[in-house]
């Protein structure tokens, strides 16, 4: 008689290993111990008093029951007027999903545009969840290792050797994590054309669209109605535990992506969309934040040098710096656990980004508060010098 009480064999994914660092330095920090983060991709400041006014506000006016599944058509909307303010782009309302964080539109892109068994390009180092998802999902990831000397972005040759066997898809990050590095427009528009090609869709994962530092982030959209766009509130807009997100989508698709969420997550939560419709109008508080991110790269890219960390691509976006710990250590699982231990930093392994080479680096967050970063930066000299 077979045992229901077994886990099925599609959860038998790899942990978010950022995530246990995130437990550890959390048990650290209970028993009384000081702890630096630097590990988690979250903004270290509160969402803008703009989008906290507007959720008090539906909590007074409204019931909070579903909404559409696609989401609020004023939050809608308010989307397709950024895309024709940031980017000059007309953008339907009727093609834009509002989701459960990028994380669902993730998932509703694999779902809706892809079958089990399909093959879909995605790089070493990146994001984990989009391997980990596809896993149960029961597609097949085609990693693509990225180099340091190329920004840790494909190229041309790259990507049609990850579709010699076939290629169904793919998916990017611009600006990326784990490297904070970001594609040129050209680059962008040769890697869409290239999948295309290829005969497959290209996903662009846009989440940390704003956070750039010289020069914006270019939209897939400005290149090709034919992708899918995935976006979030979280990053730039500082609302990581609001769970907002959303997708832009080519027309066919819809209609699969609607079905889907009516089944799978009837709608994103209602409050967080009110006060997401708010959150484009907090420009200016966001761009103080930036600046903080901005001087928190600069203090960080100039002393981990100093620590003897020297082997790091610029970042031009995000809040991440990608460092080669080789001269360390060569596994980042057992060095980022001991620099925990001994010095209260939190940090994430590179082998969350990348199973073949990731246990050569780690990833720094310059998302916090500045006196935490610098203090960081005193503490790994001392330790590593």
């Amino acid at each position: 008689m077979k045992n229901t009480l077994l886990p099925s064999k599609r959860s038998a994914i790899d942990p978010f290993i950022v995530m246990d660092v995130m437990r550890a330095a959390r048990e650290r920090e209970e028993k009384g111990g000081n702890v630096l983060h630097l590990e988690v991709g979250q903004p270290g400041t509160p969402a803008p008093k703009i989008v906290l006014d507007a959720a008090a506000a539906a909590l007074r006016q409204d019931k909070l029951g579903y909404t559409d599944a696609m989401g609020l058509p004023a939050l809608r909307a308010r989307i397709a007027a950024h895309y024709r303010e940031k980017h000059n782009l007309d953008v339907a309302p009727e093609r834009i999903a509002v989701t459960t964080g990028s994380s669902a539109g993730f998932v509703l892109a694999f779902l809706s545009a892809f079958d089990a068994g399909a093959r879909v390009a995605l790089t070493n180092p990146g994001y984990p969840c989009y391997r980990q998802v596809m896993k149960t999902l029961g597609m097949t990831p085609v990693a693509i290792q990225t180099r340091a000397e190329h920004n840790w972005m494909p190229t041309r040759d790259e990507m049609r050797a990850a579709g010699k066997d076939g290629l169904d898809g793919a998916i990017l990050a611009s600006p990326a994590n784990p490297t904070g590095t970001m594609l040129s427009p050209q680059d962008l528009q040769m890697l869409i054309e290239t999948v295309q090609g290829l005969g497959g869709l290209y996903i662009s994962d846009e989440i940390y669209h704003g956070l750039t530092y010289g020069g914006q982030a270019h939209c897939a959209l400005e290149f090709s109605d034919d992708v899918i766009v995935v976006n979030s509130f979280s990053k730039y807009y500082c609302m990581t535990g609001w769970r907002i997100g959303w997708m832009v989508l080519p027309e066919n698709l819809v209609r699969p992506v609607e079905r889907l969420i009516q089944n799978l997550y009837i709608s994103a939560p209602t409050l967080s969309q009110y006060a997401a419709i708010a959150a484009f109008d907090a420009g200016e508080d966001l761009e103080k934040v930036k600046a903080v991110y901005r001087q928190n790269r600069d203090l960080l890219a100039a002393e981990l040098p100093r620590a003897g960390l020297t082997k790091i691509v610029p970042a031009t976006g995000a809040f991440y710096l990608y460092a080669d710990i080789r001269d360390f250590s060569d596994d980042s699982y057992a060095f980022a656990k001991k620099m925990l231990h001994e010095t209260g930093i939190a940090a994430t392994p590179g082998l969350d980004f990348d199973p073949e080479f990731g246990h050569a680096y780690l990833r720094f967050s310059f998302a916090g508060k500045t006196d935490q970063i610098a203090e960081a930066a005193r503490r790994l000299k001392d330790w590593l010098g």
